[in-house]
């Protein structure tokens, strides 16, 4: 029983990074398009952290640049909202 695949065709790609991929293919001795199911493959086998909220994951993604310094918001209290139930 054959089991169905899909076919995805990828346009607009830099001259030099299809050139990187053909290298790093030839490196591995396989074909550029066995490459790319490698890299994709690599990519998305790794689990997604569940223990990392929104808020988390961008610090984490600007504390390797040093970061980013805001100025402190003033809030108001929250308020009792009555929607007439």
């Amino acid at each position: 029983m054959e089991v169905p695949v899909a076919v995805m065709t990828i346009r607009n790609i830099d001259d030099s990074l299809k050139q990187r991929l053909r290298l790093r293919a030839a490196q591995h001795g396989r074909s550029m398009e066995e490459e790319v199911r490698d890299i994709l493959r690599s990519a998305l086998s790794a689990e997604v952290s569940q223990g990392v909220d929104a808020g988390q994951a961008i610090h984490q993604r600007f504390v390797r640049l040093g970061g980013v310094d805001l100025p402190a918001v003033s809030r108001e209290a929250i308020r009792d909202v009555d929607f007439g139930a």
